[in-house]
Order: structure tokens, then sequence, then C-alpha cells
């Protein structure tokens, strides 16, 4: 596997969010190498998107996204889900991707349809928070032997309150796969 240089994160965060799709996450600790395929995603497109943590501004909590490129943003929902956002575009510019679904390669038990799931899954928490993405032990790489699939484009999942941005098809998912937390 070859680990993605930080030009990849520092584009259109619509364009990562696509590309991310087929990639892998590893993520090693205490002597275990976990290793899942990304197959579904969500961009969240800076402060002017009404559904991003950034619309709110720079907060100790989003610094890490308004920060440089290929950083990990992880925070806590619902004070029990951890979820994986990778930062994306310029820093200043509050964009990031998140991770919704993995399909389990290597050393990932449990379900991982969904943020949450692919946290615990996945071992990550908080402590990863503004972690380079270019680390040795948490990182995204291509695969080895890339895979042609179809891209599905979906309304985001549980932004509402977000009015227009709500509808916009934000979330994107490998059409088929199992993994998908909702087709």
């Amino acid at each position: 596997m070859r680990k993605l240089p930080r030009s990849f994160y520092h584009r259109d965060t619509m364009i990562v969010a696509r590309e991310l799709l087929g990639k892998v996450l590893v993520h090693k600790s205490a002597g275990v190498e976990r290793i899942g395929l990304i197959v579904e995603v969500e961009a969240y497109l800076g402060p002017q998107d009404l559904a991003a943590h950034s619309a709110k501004g720079l907060t100790e909590r989003t610094r890490v996204m308004f920060g440089p490129p290929g950083h990990a943003y992880v925070y806590l929902i619902y004070g029990i889900h951890h979820c994986l956002n990778v930062v994306t575009e310029r820093a200043g510019h509050g964009s990031a991707v998140l991770l919704r679904a993995v399909e389990p390669l290597k050393n990932v038990p449990g379900r991982t349809c969904g943020p949450g799931l692919l946290c615990r899954a996945m071992h990550i928490d908080r402590r990863l928070n503004a972690q380079d993405l270019l680390s040795d032990n948490f990182y995204l790489a291509a695969p080895e032997k890339a895979a042609s699939f179809a891209i599905v484009k979906r309304p985001r999942i549980g932004v509402e309150y977000a009015k227009h941005w709500a509808r916009r098809h934000l979330r994107f998912y490998i059409k088929g796969n199992p993994f998908v937390s909702r087709a």
C-alpha cells in the first residue's frame, strides 16, 4: 500500500470525498494493524455549509478543521459515538470529509456501517484528534490493486437542520457495497 501524500488532501473537498472511496484506512495500535476499505463518505464544505461544524466559526473543537489538510478531526456525538473526518483544502478553510463506513479487510471486528461503528471497530477515539494522517500508525493509503466501481450520490444523513444544505448530494458511496450504512 502507498500512503496518500499531503497533496491528495490539499484539493477541493468534493474531489477528495469521491476519491477516498476505494482507499484504505489503517490504524495500528497495541500491536494490531486494523485495515478497512473506505466505502462511504460525506463532504462538509466549510463555514458556508450549515451542516459543517465549521459553520459556527473557529472554536477549540473545530480548530483542527481550520488547520492544514491531511489531519484527522475526531469528535464525539451524543456523548458516546466517535466520528472521523479527514481535513481537506487549505489551512483556514474549515472543510473535511466524514468517513461513514468501511469494509473490513484486516483485524476489524464488529459492524462498520456508520461513523460511530466504524470508529469503534477501528479503535479510533478523540486521542487521534489532530493526528497527522501521514503518520506511521494512522493513515490512509491506496490499495495495491484499485478496483473499479460506480459511485452513488445522495443527501447527507442526519443534517435536516441545515436548511438547503441538507438536500445537497454530498454523500458518496460505492454502489452495491454491503457495508454502506444506508443505501
